[in-house]
């Protein structure tokens, strides 16, 4: 595809600022795994000033509605080129293009497809694979994906949404989907500070989360009556 592929590693820097900050580096916590994320941004942030070009960022819509990010690490770039497309349709178009790709290429992408999605921020397990599963943590992008458009394009209720959910997801519990819409809820209200301050991107669709257009939002918004009406639900 024409591209230049470099690796460098950050491990050194990584352990250096461990030590900097007094980080026990075989304490896994969320200081451990944004270190990473952070020094990879300062990465690129510099040698695109080397190249004079752009650092072109890889966050998606459905990460920015769930803030599945690193604040100043993955969440900043200078163009934030899939910031309107969600994560079913990166998925999507990344097979799209694999069925007409040339061999080699579409065999990288398939590769890609069939990796679990992860920020890899975490050592892997003792057979080598990847431990840190996103949807493991956060639930299925199906899922929350389906919630984002009802709530942000139509400004639908959570009784309203968990109904169409049940016709569209008839293989899953109505429970499940409760706990996964009360999870889709508390993120996406409580990660609003990173969307307050989010690089520029094309608006992809019919919405985007950008506050300079679409979406503008408090950072200390409440979900209180949308967590109300849950709660009802779990017990209907």
């Amino acid at each position: 595809m024409g591209i230049t592929v470099k690796e460098i590693s950050i491990q050194n820097a990584c352990l250096q600022h461990m030590q900097d900050i007094n980080h026990n580096p075989l304490e896994h916590d969320s200081t451990y795994e944004n270190i990473q994320s952070r020094e990879r941004t300062q990465i690129l942030m510099n040698i695109a000033n080397q190249e004079g070009g752009l650092v072109v960022g890889t966050g998606d819509l459905s990460e920015s509605a769930l803030g599945w990010c690193t604040y100043n690490g993955d969440h900043m770039s200078m163009y934030a080129v899939n910031a309107g497309v969600p994560k079913t349709l990166v998925k999507y178009l990344v097979a799209w293009v694999a069925e007409s790709a040339e061999p080699h290429i579409k065999k990288v992408l398939e590769d890609i497809l069939n990796t679990p999605i992860s920020p890899e921020l975490l050592p892997l397990d003792e057979k080598g694979n990847i431990k840190q599963i996103t949807e493991e943590i956060l639930g299925s992008y199906d899922l929350h994906d389906f919630f984002l458009y009802y709530f942000l394009r139509h400004g639908f209720s959570p009784a309203k949404i968990i109904c169409l959910a049940e016709i569209a997801f008839q293989d899953i519990d109505r429970q499940v989907l409760i706990d996964s819409l009360e999870v889709f809820y508390k993120r996406f209200f409580t990660q609003q500070f990173k969307r307050s301050c989010m690089p520029d991107g094309v608006k992809v669709g019919s919405v985007s989360l950008s506050p300079r257009g679409d979406w503008r939002m408090v950072s200390d918004a409440s979900y209180k009556i949308w967590l109300n009406e849950i709660e009802k639900l779990r017990r209907h």
